[in-house]
């Protein structure tokens, strides 16, 4: 029973990842290994992974609201080297209706695009793929469904990103594509359901918006009928101006040297300005965007306008995502912009190759977070510990023995006390709100809901109905993750600041069994009272706790 054990190889690198410079050497902690842990595909396939695998090809899956987009890569040199580019105009804010539920005629063209994408990447490992929705699939109350079959369809994962996390993904792409210098510049993307606006220097995003407009919201509000008058572009504009007003003094009080638009809108109306010789290749002036916004009007149509360098797919979205340009060239002050070549899909191959290599946001924005709101960083990690302990003997038998989860659990151990900068009472609830609420770089929406889910799980009433809301897919893991999140609180409620207390957990079945030192629970009766209160609360997910000596 006092034999002492080390780390197992994946939680020394699980734990010297989320906390860099800090070590346990064999004589600080006792842990056991007598489950140890497999690094094959997992038995839950459903659920993306993060193994440690050599990952020398590397995908990214884009499902913007009006097209998919993927993009495959090979590693050569810490580069990477595009091998293959996917694209189709899905057009899946336009099965939007005004209740916000998709039609199943859109449902049913994006699963056949996504049968056709998972082709590709389907043998792709566990972990080397990263498949994201956006506006649309955010704002959607029927996309659960959805989100099942495309995930059958892709064979991968699907993360839901927020309109701040999709912001930055796009401002990464884009720097690494022209190789930002110091410089500070201004991003813009119009998608089809909202348009993201970032500052930053270099590699860095210091200011991230994203704003509920976009090509094929704004075509579909304004323009439906097909035709281009003075009075529908200028409502149009008006709508964009409003919505930019509320950026508009903090973004340009910041200031940039360059701006730079990326994606698609942005890229055809630069076509069109630089065929009709209103301005260079790869540039937008604001001369340039007003003779093309007079021609459109004149013309009274998109068809009619006949614009050289315009395919016939983005007919029928290109004036509303021209009026959003055009309200931001004259709200933000923006007289030039170049076209970058990089978006959101190529930000989603670095910030996976960040992950790959152990430099992951999420990292950085827990311990931010936890600094913000003066969490007990010694406690916090005592009570990551106990947790890791717990975890490394159960990870096999209860599926969760791959990186990502392991993450999950000590990342919801970093950030349980954040609460208590509001207040003691019903602190667990106040630290979900904020785990819930804030804007957390890195995560996506599930996954920072299923942290929230966690957080607020660590004491009191076991949080079953909160995780029956997740998804079909990270609702038995979030509860396995939450139980030893409960026992790991448990024995860190004293605030000790011992960590020698071997514990060992067994399973069989539905049966847990928490085996202690003799003697040990007659030393400590508080916590065998909270023991006899985890074994009440577990038997509402149908789990069977005893302690034993």
């Amino acid at each position: 029973m006092n034999k002492k054990r080390g780390f197992s190889s994946q939680v020394k690198r699980a734990w010297l990842r989320l906390r860099p410079g800090f070590f346990y050497g064999k004589d600080d902690l006792t842990l056991s290994t007598s489950n140890q842990l497999v690094q094959n595909k997992p038995k839950n396939e459903s659920i993306g992974v993060m193994q440690d695998t050599n990952h020398d090809v590397l995908a990214a899956v884009d499902l913007g609201s009006n097209s998919f987009h993927m993009i495959i890569a090979r590693m050569r040199d810490g580069h990477f080297q595009v091998v293959d580019r996917l694209r189709e105009m899905v057009q899946l804010r336009a099965g939007l209706d005004r209740h916000h539920y998709l039609s199943l005629e859109a449902q049913e063209r994006a699963i056949a695009c996504l049968e056709r994408f998972g082709e590709r990447i389907k043998d792709l490992p566990y972990g080397s793929v990263r498949v994201v929705g956006t506006n649309t699939l955010r704002i959607a109350h029927n996309s659960r469904r959805f989100l099942r079959q495309a995930r059958l369809a892709l064979g991968h994962p699907i993360e839901i990103i927020t309109g701040e996390e999709e912001a930055r993904l796009i401002y990464l792409g884009v720097a690494h594509s022209l190789g930002f210098d110091d410089s500070r510049r201004l991003v813009m993307d119009i998608g089809g359901g909202s348009t993201e606006y970032i500052i930053g220097d270099g590699f860095k995003g210091l200011m991230r918006e994203s704003l509920e407009m976009g090509c094929v919201s704004f075509s579909q509000k304004f323009f439906a009928d097909g035709k281009t008058t003075a009075t529908q572009m200028q409502h149009a504009m008006l709508a964009a101006a409003r919505r930019i007003r509320y950026i508009q003094r903090p973004y340009r009080q910041a200031g940039w040297q360059e701006a730079v638009g990326a994606s698609g809108t942005i890229r055809t109306v630069a076509n069109v300005c630089k065929e009709h010789g209103w301005a260079d290749d790869g540039v937008i002036t604001a001369k340039a965007l007003e003779k093309m916004v007079n021609h459109l009007i004149e013309a009274g149509s998109v068809e009619e306008a006949k614009f050289e360098g315009l395919s016939e797919e983005r007919n029928n979205v290109l004036a509303g995502g021209l009026c959003v340009l055009a309200a931001s060239f004259e709200r933000l002050g923006i007289e030039r912009m170049i076209v970058a070549d990089g978006a959101l899909r190529e930000g989603l191959l670095y910030d996976l190759l960040g992950r790959i290599q152990h430099d992951d946001e999420r990292d950085r924005t827990v311990l931010a977070l936890m600094r913000r709101y003066h969490v007990d960083e010694a406690h916090a990690e005592r009570v990551a510990v106990m947790a890791t302990q717990l975890y490394e003997q159960v990870a096999h038998d209860w599926e969760l023995d791959h990186d990502e989860l392991l993450h999950r659990l000590q990342w919801a151990c970093k950030l349980h006390e954040v609460g208590l900068s509001i207040s003691h009472n019903q602190f667990h609830k106040h630290s979900a709100y904020l785990v819930e609420h804030s804007d957390l770089p890195g995560f996506s929406r599930e996954e920072q809901h299923a942290l929230s889910v966690m957080v607020r799980g660590q004491r009191r009433s076991f949080p079953k109905k909160h995780i029956n809301k997740l998804s079909d897919e990270m609702q038995l893991t979030t509860q396995r993750l939450t139980v030893l999140l409960r026992l790991a609180m448990v024995f860190n409620r004293g605030r000790s600041e011992r960590a020698d207390t071997y514990i060992k957990l067994k399973l069989d079945g539905k049966k847990m069994m928490l085996v202690l030192p003799d003697g040990w629970l007659k030393e400590h009766p508080l916590t065998e009272a909270d023991l006899a209160h985890e074994v009440e609360q577990l038997k509402k997910v149908d789990l069977k706790l005893s302690v034993v000596a």
